[in-house]
């Protein structure tokens, strides 16, 4: 029999991830720690990412293409779980409906005109970024899976749900919420003091993009639909991946 933080971590890949793993019951005490392992699956991304960033050139590709693979890493390592949470968000916001409505748009299988709109701009911004973003900014950029991960899984153990039913009150109830915060926040810790060791400027403002969205995403979540889902962390984190590539572009233009 598997220990349970193995069959934590197999969840926790096998959910937010496209890498094969073996069979794991969804068991509450398998359930547990789950979010301890979500940022691990941000490394698999990150290391993706960092490997193609740095070493495409010995292919070698074109500027375009090169930055087209580096918006599509993240989408393909994943399956796009958190890029459908941001379409779904944006449906919801743009609708401007009462807060039980957005709530039933976030769980709408459809896409409607905002998504699409939300979609569109999304990978058009990350693909400008990427075609700027040099190879000293790589390993930050792929650092900031990790981190990005730690927020939002942090957030599922930390702040209300805003329904008793869906993919983060799952996780949320079914975690050891007090042992899995701390340890998502020292997995936040320890990722936040190697970024500003490896780059104290573009580690500084990496961070700092990332909190800033954060905190938005905080007070968004709580005001518009009285607490998270598992869609708006979703959105949460493709937001946060894009502000930290965005803070780190800026830093090497200055």
């Amino acid at each position: 029999m598997r220990n349970k933080f193995i069959n934590a971590c197999i969840i926790a890949f096998a959910m937010y991830s496209k890498i094969p793993m073996p069979k794991v019951e969804w068991e509450k005490e398998n359930m547990k720690y789950v979010m301890c392992f979500f940022p691990w699956v941000g490394a698999a991304v990150g290391l993706c990412f960092y490997f193609w960033g740095m070493y495409a050139g010995a292919i070698p590709v074109g500027r375009n293409l090169y930055a087209a693979v580096l918006t599509g890493i993240p989408v393909v390592v994943t399956g796009g779980i958190h890029l459908d949470g941001l379409l779904d968000t944006a449906d919801a916001l743009g609708s401007w409906q009462p807060r039980e409505r957005r709530l039933e748009i976030l769980k709408d299988p459809h896409a409607g005109a905002f998504a699409v709109i939300a979609g569109c701009l999304y990978f058009l911004i990350w693909f400008g970024l990427a075609s700027e973003l040099e190879k000293d900014g790589i390993w930050m950029v792929s650092a900031g899976f990790f981190l990005s991960r730690c927020f939002s899984g942090y957030s599922v153990t930390a702040f209300p749900c805003a329904k008793g039913s869906g993919l983060a009150a799952a996780f949320s109830k079914g975690a050891d919420q007090a042992r899995s915060g701390a340890v998502l926040l020292a997995e936040l810790g320890a990722a936040m003091a190697l970024m500003v060791w490896a780059d104290p400027w573009q580690g500084t403002a990496a961070i700092l993009s990332a909190l800033a969205v954060f905190t938005w995403y905080f007070r968004m979540s709580k005001k518009k639909f009285g607490g998270i889902t598992g869609d708006l962390a979703g959105c949460f984190l493709q937001i946060c991946e894009l502000a930290i590539l965005a803070a780190v572009v800026a830093v090497q233009k200055i």
